[in-house]
């Protein structure tokens, strides 16, 4: 199956900043695939390059096959959203896309369409300037929409919505898959792709950490981790390491246990006549197993705990847009 879009080994550097290192991945019809990395991991950097809005010292990315810059109709083959602000304030938002629509040779009933379709068509001759950025997300979703594109690439398109704006975009992702088209969704946040994606492509310091499936994620390590409430912990953790246990204190009264089924550890501790409360699977998450596998990939960490600086999209690290200027 041709992918919808293809990164292969792009590499480019800001003057002393290295923001991709050969990153390489697919994205394949008929699915969501997450694109996650924390901030500064090379996300925006790669995405434009897919649009010709950067020229990479290596590598190439194509889209449908080729390059963006060689399709006749870029908006027909991949619909984008990189920046919800990048639009003129003064235009409604019906002559917004009409804009558009025309340098496309689109149709008026099709500008109509994805206004209703992203829940504009109320505000369609309002100004776009005074939407807040809830609505010039909608507007900026309506665009990529606008050619009915088999590929789409959103980056951060959860931004400035509310929950319900939040439900509403992740049931139209999951559309449009079932539609059959590739569809790349840009976050540094494991809360806003859970219950969307079915693929992931994770990456950090400008290269891919893993690319896979989110069940083949979930069933990666931890996943098998059982928490144990005893008032004896030495003793239950002596008798668990004796099977073969990995076992961490996690609280006075609890252990985490890796290995052993939760069977296992039941009937060893019985035999063991050490006493215990509670057996709990440990249900593994999604950012939990992003966590740990982009853990040595933080470039901005606060000086006492992991931080998140909550801006909208990755930005690719201060020292890239230093040097851009």
């Amino acid at each position: 199956m041709e992918a919808g879009i293809e990164v292969e080994g792009l590499r480019k550097r800001f003057g002393a900043t290295r923001a991709l290192d050969g990153m390489s991945f697919a994205v394949r019809p008929g699915r969501v695939t997450g694109f996650v990395g924390p901030n500064g991991a090379g996300k925006s950097t790669t995405m434009r390059v897919v649009l010709g809005l950067e020229a990479p010292d290596a590598g190439r990315a194509l889209v449908g096959g080729r390059p963006y810059r060689d399709l006749a109709e870029p908006l027909r083959r991949l619909g984008s959203l990189l920046d919800a602000g990048a639009l003129q304030p003064g235009r409604t938002a019906r002559n917004h896309l009409l804009w558009l629509a025309q340098t496309q040779g689109l149709s008026v009933a099709r500008v109509d369409h994805v206004l209703a379709q992203v829940g504009l068509a109320d505000a369609a001759r309002r100004r776009a300037g005074g939407f807040s950025l809830g609505m010039r997300q909608r507007l900026g979703i309506a665009a990529a929409l606008l050619g009915d594109p088999p590929s789409l690439m959103l980056d951060e398109p959860f931004n400035g919505l509310d929950p319900e704006g939040i439900r509403w975009i992740r049931a139209l992702l999951a559309s449009l898959a079932a539609e059959g088209r590739a569809v790349l969704v840009s976050s540094h946040l494991m809360s806003e792709i859970e219950g969307v994606a079915d693929h992931l492509v994770v990456v950090g310091r400008g290269r891919v950490v893993a690319d896979t499936g989110v069940r083949e994620l979930l069933a990666g390590p931890g996943a098998g981790r059982v928490t144990v409430r005893t008032g004896a912990p030495l003793a239950a953790a002596e008798a668990l390491r004796a099977l073969g246990a990995v076992v961490e204190r996690t609280a006075p009264d609890a252990l985490a246990v890796t290995g052993p089924t939760g069977e296992a550890i039941v009937a060893r501790l019985t035999r063991a006549g050490v006493p215990f409360a509670e057996l709990t699977a440990h249900r593994a998450t999604l950012e939990e197993a992003y966590l740990d596998l982009t853990r040595d990939a933080v470039q901005y960490r606060a000086a006492t705990a992991d931080a998140d600086d909550g801006g909208g999209g990755d930005g690719d690290g201060d020292g890239v847009e230093e040097a851009r200027r």
